[in-house]
């Protein structure tokens, strides 16, 4: 079996998205000293290049959540990799790539919540709500896709393809 791949968004449009939500980030920040929290793997290019755009104090930590067991949902979920900065009272945005069932999404926003943050805001690049099983709120949404298997831009499949700087939906031929 191969695959496809097809084009959704070129880097281009990634980038201007990019900018657009560094900007309300940078405003709604503005005098704080936020924790951005990133998620692994998927977030990693996104946050750097999120980052770069930010004029502010910020620290930025890295967390894995894991409920899936292969290909499908395990009804739980445990935190693989914890956070090594303490979040009680801080300002925490999590930086999510693709918000899908939000099953995931939510038992890391409710961890953290555990925590004690002053404020838990979550922005993603990428949104697929026809997909979505627990409701989850994103504060900073960047592009809303379709029910599609996509790649790129930090997505991947089976650890390929997360290094391509556009996304693309990925078909089996």
């Amino acid at each position: 079996m191969t695959a496809r791949l097809r084009p959704l968004l070129d880097r281009e449009k990634i980038q201007a998205m990019v900018e657009a939500l560094a900007q309300r980030i940078q405003q709604d920040y503005q005098g704080k000293s936020p924790l951005i929290v990133g998620t692994l793997k998927g977030s990693f290019i996104f946050l750097a290049d999120l980052v770069r755009r930010l004029d502010l104090p910020l620290e930025v930590d890295f967390v894995q959540v894991q409920s899936y067991a292969g290909t499908e949902s395990s009804g739980r979920c445990r935190v693989v990799l914890p956070l090594s900065t303490p979040v009680r009272g801080r300002d925490v945005l999590v930086v999510e790539d693709i918000v899908d069932t939000g099953a995931t999404l939510n038992c890391l926003m409710e961890y953290l919540k555990r925590k004690r943050p002053a404020s838990l805001r979550l922005c993603a690049i990428f949104d697929k709500p026809s997909r979505r099983k627990v409701p989850v709120q994103i504060d900073y949404r960047g592009f809303e896709l379709p029910d599609e298997f996509v790649v790129g831009y930090g997505l991947d499949c089976d650890q390929r393809y997360r290094h391509l700087p556009d996304l693309w939906a990925l078909e089996e031929e």
